[in-house]
């Protein structure tokens, strides 16, 4: 079942008809907003009017300005659910796009790529955008929270956020106020003056009061609006106002409950009724307060209750749907327990059934559990468990899991299996296989006529492969990859021809099991089936997020050129949506190794533009890696350094087995640097020997540690490098992994090189070579500096493909020349020079990066490191000091 975004909260709530406007605030608020302030925040207790003046503001900004874009969200206590709250967002932002139906957010996509989103359509747009959150203290995820101070930090100058909220929300507002981008109302703002006393109580009550019989009143309620509105309603009928407002004493919680009594007692019958029972919805309208109370009047009711401003809102134009004040819905609820919990669970459940019956699952769900209907609420979760998969509202589910007595999940193998997942994500590992090993005994029980409760169809048909699945999952997290490969086999044998998700997740896990034991080609098959049968299933975001791990495999194998032809087609298909960033950076490691920098530095550049929160949870660490290569290539090991460090905050331990570590990376720069105690500890604390048999995933891990023993220099520590790289090649070459092959044997081949065995070396060297060339491997060789050029000298001598090491010789010698004029202890690296030059231009700081390719920041991590090498502050005195070096 869908999903649908419900058009009555993205209604910016109606004037109130004795509503008093309020010009003191609504000159803050338009103070605030001329002053260029990224938030405005209205923050009190309930009913000090928080919704109606911003409402009032809102309606003013539009008539005063025809090109204002608003965006309205009233939140309530489900929209906890990141996916939901920006489903809402993203809707109410687009609302106003065709006038009609509002559009809804990607649920494929993570809160920071749907924020991105929505802040670069913001700034691309010339109109200027309001977008209110009203009830914000019904929000406490905390991930709710943070993508909002994402939406706070990158807010474009023409996109204003404002918020109501009974206590204030976990944002940095420390941080606006100090920025001055905070705009704020409170309790001491909202409270009614003596003026507003007077008029609204002339107007709510068409009484004339005397100035003292306002003053108390305003006094005893410390000008609290609804405290004020209550007492209107009971003046109402009050002969003797003077009386009235005389008993009127006592602190507020006496006076709250004295005031509600007074309102419910005057009421009709009926009308007490109707408002108690009807009490337990969020939102009213005529068709479902008749489902609830049983009577045939409900339109009326509610038409009534608004003329009588008896605290009913309004939540569209039209007058269909309403809510009621949220202080009064309280009060109500407490009377209506009064009555009996097996009353309010009758009512609960009438209000179930007619959500179910107009298409809102999630309503008549949680009105099932708030009504203990626990076999009503179990069918109906099972039922949206496909919808509410999809559009990846994951946390929604977990919490009507948790909400659902075990007796009714146990009645149906479905809802056990997915208590087990629930169980995997909590990281109760312990607790997943009982409860699939349960849901299968009933399985095997129904075929045996012993019935359960699950429905046929969706969801069931499909179990015994979901259930392998998690096996799959259980294996992984234990590391046990022959297990992997034996569930994963399970559930592709037991899923249906046309189950084109359970085959495409089975041939996926399968790939990781194969990939994981160092078996590519068989790893690269599993993903391309699995990115098969995903399109088939119409999930193409996921189909083209394989390309990265197929990617990787190839690059592995030897074979980039099919690497780049698969990354190039998916980011034409991608056209920017996700995983656009993340194929963006796969692509760049490949051109880098082709030596193609500045291919390379356009795609980071252009993952980099999509914005940080475009990249998947997996993948994100992978832009950081990326600069970090260009950095290496570069001469930049600093600067290399600092991005690794940055890769290694973002690196999330996932699936997918971590065949090229950062640490490893790292280490590797701390040998070219000579800091061989640091890459030791490194190599110690991942248990590496140079006596261990190969692993796939430990190759990069041994190839590293040869590389430390080959810089250690002692013969000795060559031999160990000798032999280990001998027992990597045959393992590498046994495998197929070409791409590792073909580094192994340029360092055997300068390893020999080093201890005199010239025709030795150029044996391996030739080997490498024949390999490397038709793929057009280069930064291998081009990364092992000055030993590598020397080799080359006695390759061209002996006559080894002379066009291929003629290229490689004159791209060693122009990155060798780099530094030949230089006369500094820490020479600039070629990235540097390029930046010096454009710095001894007329072009800003911006441009230069625009100009280079790169981020802002990246720029300025340049500049500050050439400050620091030509030992200057600014930018005229680099130019000068660069000049005088020869440099440009």
């Amino acid at each position: 079942m869908a999903m649908p975004v419900l058009a009555t909260k993205l209604f910016v709530p109606p004037p109130r008809s004795h509503g008093l406007s309020r010009p003191r605030l609504i000159r803050k608020l338009n103070d605030g907003l001329a002053a260029g302030h990224t938030l405005t925040l209205i923050s009190a207790p309930a009913g000090f009017g928080k919704t109606t003046v911003l409402s009032e503001w809102v309606n003013a900004r539009r008539r005063a300005d025809s090109d204002l874009r608003v965006g309205w969200v009233s939140l309530d206590g489900s929209d906890n659910d990141p996916v939901r709250f920006l489903s809402y967002v993203v809707a109410a932002y687009h609302a106003q796009d065709d006038g009609t139906d509002a559009a809804v957010s990607d649920p494929n996509r993570s809160a920071e790529s749907t924020l991105t989103a929505l802040v670069n359509d913001a700034t691309r747009s010339q109109r200027r955008v309001l977008l209110v959150l009203d009830d914000f203290q019904l929000i406490e995820d905390q991930s709710i929270c943070d993508a909002v101070t994402f939406l706070l930090d990158h807010a474009p100058p023409n996109l204003h956020l404002a918020i109501a909220s009974r206590s204030d929300p976990l944002l940095p507002l420390a941080r606006l106020r100090a920025r001055d981008e905070l705009t704020e109302l409170r309790a001491a703002d909202l409270r009614f003056t003596a003026e507003e006393a007077a008029q609204f109580l002339a107007r709510a009550t068409a009484m004339v009061l005397s100035a003292d019989d306002v003053s108390a009143l305003e006094a005893r309620t410390e000008g609290w609006i609804a405290g004020l509105q209550l007492a209107a309603i009971s003046l109402r009928e009050r002969p003797d106002v003077s009386e009235f407002v005389s008993a009127f004493t006592g602190s507020n919680r006496y006076i709250i409950d004295y005031l509600i009594e007074e309102v419910l007692e005057r009421a009709p019958l009926h009308v007490r009724e109707f408002l108690c029972q009807t009490a337990i919805l969020d939102r009213l309208s005529g068709s479902l307060c008749d489902a609830v109370t049983g009577d045939a009047d409900g339109a009326e009711m509610l038409a009534a209750l608004e003329r009588a401003n008896l605290f009913v809102v309004p939540l569209d134009d039209h007058r269909q749907w309403y809510r009621y004040h949220h202080l009064f819905a309280d009060v109500l609820k407490v009377r209506l327990l009064a009555q009996g919990i097996d009353h309010v669970n009758a009512l609960e459940s009438r209000a179930s059934d007619w959500f179910e019956r107009h298409g809102s699952p999630e309503e008549a769900v949680r009105h099932a559990l708030a009504g203990s209907d626990f076999p009503r609420a179990a069918r109906m979760i099972e039922a949206t468990i496909p919808s509410v998969r999809k559009s990846r509202q994951d946390a929604t589910l977990l919490a009507w899991l948790a909400l659902l007595p075990q007796t009714a999940i146990d009645a149906r193998p479905v809802l056990q299996v997915f208590a087990a997942w629930a169980a995997l994500v909590s990281g109760d590992i312990a607790a997943v296989e009982p409860k699939l090993a349960a849901a299968e005994e009933q399985l095997a029980a129904a075929t045996a006529g012993v019935a359960h409760e699950s429905e046929p169809g969706g969801e069931l048909s499909s179990l015994r492969v979901t259930i392998a699945l998690y096996r799959g999952a259980l294996a992984m997290a234990a590391g046990d990859t022959a297990a992997i490969g034996t569930h994963a086999q399970h559930a592709l044998d037991a899923a249906a021809s046309d189950d084109y998700l359970g085959r495409g997740a089975a041939a996926g896990m399968l790939g990781l099991a194969s990939w994981a034991r160092g078996d590519l080609e068989s790893g690269t098959l599993g993903f391309r089936q699995s990115a098969a049968n995903l399109r088939r299933a119409g999930n193409l975001l996921d189909a083209l997020s394989t390309t990265m791990v197929i990617g990787d495999m190839l690059f592995a194998l030897g074979r980039i050129a099919e690497a780049q032809t698969g990354y190039e087609l998916a980011i034409r298909e991608a056209d920017g949506n996700p995983p656009a960033a993340d194929l963006h950076a796969g692509i760049s490691e490949v051109l880098r190794q082709r030596n193609e920098l500045d291919a390379a530095t356009r795609h980071l550049a252009a993952a980099d533009a999509l914005g940080a929160g475009s990249f998947s949870h997996e993948h994100r660490y992978r832009w950081a890696v990326g600069m970090a290569g260009l950095a290496q290539s570069e001469g930049d090991a600093d600067a290399a350094l600092d991005h690794l460090a940055s890769a290694d905050m973002q690196y999330r331990r996932g699936f997918f087995p971590d065949a090229r570590p950062i640490g490893g990376l790292r280490a590797r720069i701390w040998i070219t640097q000579g800091r061989l105690a640091d890459a030791r500890e490194w190599v110690a604390e991942q248990g590496l020997s140079s006596k261990d048999e190969p692993a796939y995933l430990d190759e990069f891990g041994h190839i590293t540690l040869a590389r430390l023993l080959i810089a250690g220099g002692d013969e000795k520590s060559v031999q160990e490098a000798v032999a280990l790289l001998s027992r990597l090649a045959d393992a590498a070459e046994e495998g197929g992994r070409i791409g590792g092959l073909i580094e192994i044997l340029i360092l055997q081949a300068l390893a020999l090189h080093a201890r005199g065995h010239t025709n030795a070396a150029l044996l391996s060297l030739e080997r490498a070579l024949a390999l490397a060339e038709p793929q057009g491997y280069i930064r291998v060789f081009l990364d092992e500096g000055a030993p590598m050029l020397q080799l080359h000298r006695a390759a061209a001598g002996a006559g080894i493909r002379p066009d291929f090491v003629r290229m490689l010789s004159q791209s060693l010698r122009n990155t060798q020349a780099v530094a030949a004029p230089m006369s500094m202890a820490d020479p600039l690296s070629e990235r540097e020079l390029g930046v010096v030059r454009l710095l001894g231009t007329q072009l800003t700081g911006p441009e230069i990066a625009r100009e280079l390719h790169v981020s802002l920041n990246t720029m300025r991590t340049h500049t500050k490191h050439i400050f620091l090498k030509l030992e200057v502050n600014d930018r005229a005195s680099a130019v000068r000091r660069a000049e005088a070096l020869g440099l440009i």
